[in-house]
């Protein structure tokens, strides 16, 4: 790990006497003095930033990290929490996926509602205050199952901070249930969900999403379904994958609506650049997608996404599961502030290939943090501070804590059998 504030900063930004941020070039200058006072950019001033090289990259990852410093101060925040996939049968067929499964393979599995309750409650016993719950679509499923897994963790563990059910889900619950969307979301927000990931958006281009799933909701559904929940008072994250087929004007077209969106609802807690794992799916097998993004490819986006929401969306979290903990301190440097999640267990970027593990501890992500001159804080899943920790003593090095015993011996039950 490295061990000094300028080592990351100097790798992260490239800089140097030939690529210090005065040494861009007038248009970036200019677009970036636009920024700061403000402005709204179009899609071509965007599109300049997020082609950027050189001492221009080093300008907009300098005028990120500056917005970062305005917006958020010098913390950087983390939440416990546990990812719980509660079944990986889906019939969708997402081309960027290793997480989907047949319900006869081998491997599928789906957790009954009792394996769910035991392990939330083995989270919150160990410090976590939310469970993320997501899984895949089996053709089978009850649409009012969703609503069945919230009533029982609210039963169980009232203050647990349930987000859950990613707009795909909750879609294919209001198809299963046949209830209006607006109905659905008040159903789930009444038995206790408390904010929903925007995950499902991979690009917001309906062409793009034709080639990673087919299958997946449209554009225009994916907006109306966040926009219901912000207007029923459950706050969402948004996210968008990068690294495959797409280009970076397709990384500006989809941040501007999602700036759009936020305008309108205010809803967003927080944006996540999510970087293409690629080892272990078909559209890098067969589909033309490049093998990931480079290490320029992730700081230019978290910086871009950065710039392009000043004012809008206040938070920008790194995927440490995507990236590793050292290229996340590096985004650290070019606009981000938050690390995200300890996890506890994570299966869907594993499934696909990724390999920077499962948990990390919550004392791992404040070393790290202090590794780079930043202050950690223990964050609620909507951003209110819940411990800050500038007086705690510090090893001279992190080192990864071990995993916690979160539940007893798994009781999987064999999901039944689809058409």
């Amino acid at each position: 790990m490295p061990s000094s504030t300028a080592q990351h900063s100097s790798s992260a930004s490239g800089s140097s006497s030939s690529t210090a941020p005065g040494a861009a070039s007038p248009a970036i200058r200019e677009i970036l003095a636009s920024a700061a006072r403000g402005e709204e950019l179009s899609f071509e001033q965007a599109h300049l930033l997020a082609t950027s090289t050189g001492a221009d990259l080093a300008a907009l990852i300098a005028a990120a990290d500056q917005f970062r410093r305005e917006t958020c101060g010098d913390t950087i925040t983390y939440i416990v929490n546990r990812n719980i996939n509660f079944t990986n049968v889906c019939f969708v067929g997402c081309s960027f996926c290793g997480f989907g499964h047949g319900p006869n393979a081998p491997d599928a599995y789906s957790h009954s509602l009792e394996d769910i309750v035991a392990k939330a409650r083995a989270a919150w016993n160990v410090g976590a205050s939310e469970v993320c719950i997501q899984g895949g679509l089996p053709r089978d499923l009850d649409g009012y199952f969703y609503r069945d897994i919230l009533r029982a963790i609210k039963r169980a563990l009232p203050a647990m901070h349930i987000h859950a059910f990613s707009p795909m889900e909750i879609s294919y619950g209001v198809e299963k249930t046949g209830l209006p969307l607006r109905d659905y979301l008040r159903m789930l927000k009444d038995e206790g969900l408390g904010s929903i990931p925007g995950t499902a958006a991979e690009i917001l281009d309906d062409r793009i999403r034709k080639q990673l799933s087919p299958n997946k909701l449209p554009v225009a559904r994916w907006v109306e379904i966040i926009t219901a929940a912000h207007e029923t008072g459950i706050r969402t994250t948004s996210t968008m994958m990068y690294g495959h087929v797409e280009e970076p004007a397709d990384w500006v077209r989809h941040i501007q609506l999602l700036r759009g969106i936020q305008k309108r609802t205010g809803g967003f807690t927080e944006f996540v650049p999510l970087g293409f794992i690629h080892d272990k799916t078909r559209l890098f097998r067969i589909g033309g997608a490049r093998p990931g993004a480079a290490r320029e490819e992730h700081l230019r986006v978290h910086a871009l996404a950065r710039v392009l929401l000043h004012g809008a969306i206040p938070n920008i979290q790194v995927s440490w599961v995507k990236l590793g903990l050292d290229l996340s301190l590096d985004c650290f440097a070019a606009g981000a502030n938050d690390f995200g999640g300890t996890l506890m267990e994570e299966s869907i970027s594993k499934s696909a290939g990724a390999t920077f593990g499962e948990y990390v501890s919550p004392e791992e992500f404040r070393a790290r943090i202090r590794s780079i001159g930043r202050a950690p804080a223990e964050r609620s899943t909507t951003y209110a501070i819940r411990n800050r920790f500038e007086s705690e003593a510090v090893s001279a090095s992190a080192t990864a804590q071990p995993r916690p015993q979160l539940a007893p011996a798994e009781s999987r039950v064999a999901h039944p059998q689809g058409s």
